[in-house]
């Protein structure tokens, strides 16, 4: 909680309670939505906040890059605690991801995309997503 409070004071932001237990909720939850944030939360009587107020801090710490924004096949918007450069895997059947340590792979096209240039763009970030469906053993 400290690391957190430290991003949100670097974001002249406050470390009201409500943030505080949005960003508890997502530590828990590693990927999620506004909705699911909410059902975390109502599970604890003392926390009252509301789907709106979730999705509205959720956006404000997406903003600041302190979270990850993930769209779902479904256009459900997700969000995500690690913003560091990873890999993802995406189960397009239950929108859900799943963070994957392949740092081979992420050197491999970091190093492939430092020789290319896209004219009227410049590179800010690397994206990589799997996407997937559960294989019957999955399911």
């Amino acid at each position: 909680m400290k690391d957190f409070s430290a991003q949100l004071k670097r974001h002249k932001m406050k470390a009201t309670r409500q943030r505080l237990a949005v960003h508890e909720a997502m530590c828990a939850l590693g990927h999620a939505s506004a909705d699911q944030v909410a059902e975390w939360l109502s599970r604890d009587p003392e926390t009252r906040i509301s789907v709106a107020s979730v999705y509205n801090t959720l956006i404000q710490l997406a903003d600041a890059r302190i979270y990850a924004r993930r769209l779902s096949a479904n256009n459900k918007m997700y969000f995500d605690v690690n913003t560091d450069c990873h890999i993802h895997l995406y189960d397009r059947e239950n929108h859900r991801w799943r963070d994957i340590a392949d740092e081979e792979l992420s050197d491999l096209v970091a190093t492939h995309l430092k020789r290319r240039r896209f004219r009227g763009y410049t590179v800010e970030d690397i994206d990589i997503q799997l996407v997937a469906r559960p294989t019957k053993k999955n399911k």
